[in-house]
């Protein structure tokens, strides 16, 4: 019998992109166990940049190249929109629509027997349904920001200013009451292309099938509830399916080697003692920002393994190497000599928080991230900088309980003054500090969810089970249409 073609179509932005092939390994199974029934083929959309598509191009390569099964079919360039005026969710949401013809040919060409959608992505739910074929939004983020979005069409009315102007809460159902300080700049005005994207995929996500996202039911049990029981829509409506198949990682068996010199800095440490400090693909700090950490840094007393990286070169989105003479102040290096390591360049995340010696995660709050830093039992000090991080950094206080609180100045472009950091860092390693006993508890707690939620009987691998069973009864129903 012939298997059944699953397409996934992700933003092509490489953090979107990975997760959802990720996700495509797990519908295959370990070991290929359902490779002979399922078939992956992701939809690849040209990145509009030339620095992306090489990137892309070589992730593409490397998955290629590893035998898991995935296969690959590249659309056909579109030009991508150029009025967006580096509002980037806009962006987003208008280049995957162009791809709409180019998904509906691939669709039938390849003979789909279901859609996975990014979430930037839900126009092409109407391919689907033109198509008969089942559609899956993939939303790579936290259930937070899917009960938000789910929301939003609703908050458009309710709230009648701005949210950056706002200065109350904001209801979502599932979380403690949100501060409107912690709502995603990318809707924080109602004129905004972003915001009237998002209120349109808050709409369309209504239309799926269901909405796989890539979280594990113990992290965020209210919230997942509070979807599924139609709390974040008017009139209760309930929301499609929904299939929490997290912690989507890319963990290997060599999840923790490395052989960079930041790794073998920290075999000499001892056990939860060095507080690692890194911001994503995308984070870069100025001189002034660097000075305050070091400063915060060096009076906090404890260990640390710095990932510094400078201002992109012009024409990049991505951060360059950092040089330490001109953005540290003058002999922090000399004083913190043995007690810390500033690296200034890339640094092997999941690896550092592998290693037994780190104790604490300094983040920008990706949720990506975030899932690395839970899945090693790692607590956390939220430093968002962009995207929904300050949504995420509220979670992980306020709701999860796996991180300490940090003072994040979001209208001095994100500044975090010595003193808050230096405070943050004492209660994040600090042995009598009642807020970081609790979150390292809570920390741990979540290491062992997420490990046995994606063994066979976990909670995410039931979910994958029934994702599985929903491709498989949606692939019969659309045979048998067709027979009619």
């Amino acid at each position: 019998m012939a298997s059944l073609n699953v397409l996934l179509l992700p933003e092509p932005g490489s953090g979107h992109l990975m997760s959802l092939i990720e996700a495509g390994k797990r519908l295959l199974g370990h070991g290929g166990r359902h490779a002979q029934e399922f078939t992956v083929t992701v939809l690849v959309v040209r990145p509009p940049t030339p620095e992306s598509a090489s990137e892309v191009d070589a992730h593409v390569r490397r998955v290629e190249e590893s035998g898991t099964g995935v296969r690959f079919h590249h659309l056909p360039a579109e030009a991508p929109p150029t009025d967006c005026g580096g509002n980037l969710q806009e962006f987003k949401s208008r280049y995957l629509q162009l791809y709409k013809p180019h998904v509906r040919a691939a669709a039938r060409e390849l003979r789909a027997s279901a859609l996975v959608i990014d979430f930037f992505a839900t126009t092409v739910l109407d391919v689907a349904r033109e198509l008969a074929v089942p559609a899956y939004v993939y939303f790579t983020s936290t259930a937070g920001l899917l009960a938000l979005t789910l929301r939003l069409p609703a908050l458009e009315r309710e709230v009648d200013i701005d949210f950056e102007a706002y200065e109350g809460t904001v209801d979502v159902p599932g979380l403690p009451p949100v501060p409107a300080g912690s709502i995603p700049g990318f809707i924080g005005r109602k004129s905004s292309p972003s915001f009237t994207w998002f209120v349109y995929h808050g709409r369309r996500f209504m239309d799926a099938d269901g909405i796989i996202v890539n979280t594990v039911a113990e992290l965020e049990p209210g919230l997942l509830a509070a979807i599924a029981e139609g709390r974040c829509v008017p009139g209760r409506r309930p929301a499609p399916p929904l299939y929490p198949i997290g912690p989507v990682l890319d963990l290997g068996a060599r999840e923790g080697a490395s052989d960079e010199a930041c790794v073998r800095w920290l075999d000499a440490q001892l056990r939860a003692t060095v507080v690692f400090l890194c911001f994503g693909s995308l984070g870069w700090f100025d001189a002034a920002k660097a000075r305050e950490v070091a400063a915060g840094l060096e009076r906090s007393g404890h260990r640390f393994l710095w990932a510094l990286r400078g201002p992109p070169a012009a024409g990049s989105r991505h951060p360059s190497d950092a040089d330490l003479d001109a953005l540290l102040p003058e002999g922090f290096l000399e004083r913190t000599e043995g007690r810390g390591l500033v690296w200034p360049r890339w640094a092997p995340q999941k690896a550092v928080l592998a290693h037994p010696a780190v104790g604490g995660f300094v983040t920008h709050c990706g949720w990506n991230s975030t899932l690395e830093s839970l899945w090693h039992g790692v607590p956390l000090a939220p430093w968002p900088l962009y995207a929904e991080q300050h949504l995420n950094a509220f979670e992980l206080v306020a709701d999860m309980g796996v991180a300490v609180p940090l003072q994040v100045d979001r209208k001095r472009d994100n500044f975090v003054e010595a003193a808050e950091l230096e405070r943050a860092v004492r209660s994040l390693m600090d042995g009598g500090s009642e807020e970081g006993r609790r979150a390292r508890e809570k920390a741990a707690e979540m290491k062992a969810a997420c490990r046995k939620a994606v063994a066979e009987g976990g909670s995410s691998h039931a979910a994958l089970e029934r994702l599985r069973e929903a491709i498989r009864e949606g692939a019969a129903a659309g045979a048998g249409t067709a027979t009619a």
